[in-house]
């Protein structure tokens, strides 16, 4: 881990799930990935979600019982399982997904508790999926309104279809201080918002946004400000499969923001954290020490 930075508080609120990979059940859901990737680089984080009184359940919050990740929050829903999805993979190692409903992630509860977290976050991690229904919709969006206006608020657009519709998609995307999309949804964003959407659009449209980072896959990833732009090749690997790859860009993106790194800092760094995890399989795999060091170099920190 990395040690010796200064601490972050990061929440990530949303969707935990298991992947039912065709090798076996794996935790996994975007706000989770991220949130046990940037309790790994030794920031302190807290999983907002909820888990099914059940064996997924119970088992999901032992492998989450690890230094710097808070569970306070992440809440036993007694009336509904938790989240699985069944995950089929391209000869490329790309995922599709069939994602239950009806599961705890969707009834996340706007605890006292939970809301109190939120006053003293550094950063907060949403996305569109964990909105679809209207319980765990109106948690998030409490919980991101009651941060401080200096939180960064992270919105991992992550469309998963038909689970997003243009008015979760505007709200999230007009709360973000930085907005994380691949390019393969930028044309769904355009067609679900009625509009060309691009950089200069977003930037022109919600005032909130800072940065946008649009992952371009084996390509890298281009990173935009409202100064100017940077764009990364991204690194050579030997793919396994790309489950959870985003959600480490955006953890270590999240990771270099917070440290006030520039933009060539920040996509070395996501990059690294992306292509590590889709060299490997499983969306959350044990960080190695040379990855460790080398994004501590890059942040100045000793």
């Amino acid at each position: 881990m990395v040690t010796n930075g200064p601490e972050r508080k990061i929440v990530g609120i949303g969707e935990l799930l298991w992947d039912l990979l065709p090798g076996g059940a794996r935790l996994g859901g975007t706000v989770t990935n991220f949130a046990v990737f940037c309790a790994r680089l030794a920031n302190q984080v807290v999983l907002a979600s909820s888990v099914g009184d059940d064996e997924y359940g119970r088992t999901a919050r032992g492998i989450l019982s690890q230094p710097n990740l808070d569970l306070q929050q992440l809440q036993f829903d007694e009336a509904h399982p938790t989240g699985t999805v069944e995950v089929t993979l391209t000869a490329d190692g790309v995922p599709t997904y069939i994602i239950h409903r009806g599961v705890a992630w969707d009834f996340i509860q706007p605890t006292a508790g939970l809301l109190a977290v939120a006053q003293s976050v550094d950063a907060v991690c949403y996305g569109t999926l964990a909105q679809r229904h209207e319980v765990s919709r109106s948690t998030i969006r409490s919980f991101v309104e009651a941060t401080a206006p200096s939180c960064v608020r992270v919105c991992d657009i992550n469309i998963r279809m038909p689970d997003c519709t243009a008015e979760v998609l505007r709200w999230s995307m007009a709360h973000a201080t930085v907005l994380k999309v691949s390019d393969e949804e930028l044309p769904l964003v355009s067609s679900l918002l009625g509009e060309q959407v691009s950089t200069h659009w977003v930037f022109e449209n919600f005032p909130n946004c800072a940065l946008v980072a649009t992952t371009l896959g084996a390509h890298g990833s281009l990173l935009t400000t409202r100064e100017g732009e940077f764009r990364h090749p991204g690194f050579p690997i030997k793919l396994v499969d790309t489950v959870g790859s985003g959600d480490a860009f955006t953890a270590g993106l999240t990771h270099a923001y917070l440290r006030g790194a520039s933009l060539p800092e920040m996509a070395e760094i996501g990059n690294l954290c992306g292509s590590y995890v889709a060299g490997q399989a499983g969306a959350t795999p044990p960080l190695s020490a040379e990855l460790i060091e080398r994004i501590r170099r890059l942040v100045h920190e000793s």
